[in-house]
């Protein structure tokens, strides 16, 4: 709870520093990997870096979560600081490195605002931050300690190697010890580290797209911008080992018997299509509606798997979406408004952020609660706060 001292403050800054939040990011991480150069081996994306999109997510969290706090007096928001506490924990994040950002995030704000900052607008964001930052780091130790193991990174053996789609390959692997398996929930993704050609470790998150079991299997998209799945593309072989974190992320398949919703464009058809996989093999009674959106037929990564699991469960239906049609697709993109939703149904989505928020919105207007909208992010989560 944001205090009775601060709270007019904050409340009177918001605009400036939200305003300003994204010319000032850019500051701090030049500061921050200026005296930590390590946090980029293996911890921070430099192809994020790079694009902006770590800056975004960063901005947008910090200027959400105190938004949150002056419009929702007594209340955090739950639903964004499990998502963010769910990818720091797939990272490894600890809780020493939350008073690293502290000193040069501050520092880079006091340099920005420098004409019109005060001590209590210092006083005042300091206490933001560590609200947030305290919320977090409850979390991710209730995280770590959930999993079967107390590494972040374990080996794993690339057991297959599979073409899935144009331009996409579906890894499978094996343990390669004998580390203890946390076992993964239909939707949930791990961190993959690997080393790129200048000798760097980066990491990207991959969800886990199949039945996980004693296995872990995820598909990876050639052109996806990053420096991860080049590697694995064009340099792991099968029978190589890879280090991968033990499984994250809050976008899990709700207990129930209500109607489930799956829409997703692209790659991420993953999560969707690891949730699909879980009711096929419960053999679940739920009407199951499966929404997808491709630009050609070819290039839908998980095609078969989809469309056999489809075609297992009595109560699913799947319609798709090209922008080179086909018999039986849709033309274009997809869109919610000529679907026949089932009543009281839970949608869960992913792909391009534009996509998710075209169909939440179009979700919302056909009368799905936002409480009902479940969506899995990997890029900033700036659109929440609009």
């Amino acid at each position: 709870m944001l205090s009775d001292k601060s709270f007019p403050v904050i409340e009177a800054t918001l605009p400036l520093v939200g305003s300003r939040i994204g010319e000032i990011t850019p500051k701090f991480y030049a500061r921050l990997f200026a005296a930590h150069p390590e946090l980029l081996d293996g911890l921070f994306s430099r192809s994020n870096q790079g694009n902006g999109n770590q800056q975004q997510a960063l901005a947008g969290s910090i200027a959400a979560f105190a938004s949150h706090l002056v419009s929702n007096p007594g209340t955090l928001p739950e639903t964004v600081l499990s998502r963010i506490a769910h990818r720091h924990a797939s990272l490894g994040i600890t809780e020493p490195q939350y008073q690293v950002v502290y000193e040069h995030l501050f520092a880079a704000i006091a340099d920005d605002l420098a004409l019109v900052i005060t001590p209590e607008i210092a006083e005042a964001w300091t206490e933001v931050y560590w609200l947030m930052a305290d919320a977090l780091i409850k979390l991710e130790k209730g995280l770590y300690a959930a999993q079967a193991n107390g590494k972040m990174w374990t080996p794993w053996k690339v057991a297959a190697k599979t073409p899935a789609g144009t331009g996409s390959i579906t890894f499978t692997l094996e343990p390669a010890d004998d580390t203890p398996i946390t076992a993964a929930l239909p939707g949930q993704y791990v961190s993959v580290k690997v080393t790129v050609a200048d000798g760097l470790r980066q990491v990207r998150q991959y969800s886990l797209s199949g039945d996980a079991g004693t296995s872990r299997s995820f598909t990876t998209k050639l052109d996806d911008g990053g420096e991860v799945s080049p590697v694995l593309h064009n340099s792991v072989e099968v029978g190589d080992i890879i280090e991968i974190s033990n499984p994250y992320g809050e976008i899990t398949l709700k207990e129930g018997d209500g109607p489930v919703v799956l829409a997703s464009a692209g790659i991420g058809c993953t999560p969707t299509a690891s949730i699909l996989r879980s009711l096929a093999e419960s053999g679940s009674d739920r009407q199951v509606l499966v929404l997808h959106a491709e630009s050609t037929l070819d290039s839908w990564a998980l095609r078969s798997q989809m469309t056999d699991d489809v075609a297992r469960l009595d109560g699913a239906d799947l319609q798709l979406w090209l922008e080179e049609p086909q018999a039986g697709s849709n033309a274009g993109f997809m869109s919610l408004r000529e679907v026949d939703l089932p009543a009281n149904a839970s949608l869960y989505l992913c792909g391009p952020l534009p996509f998710m928020k075209n169909i939440r919105n179009e979700a919302i207007n056909a009368g799905i609660p936002a409480t009902k909208i479940h969506y899995e992010v990997f890029g900033p989560d700036i659109w929440l706060a609009s």
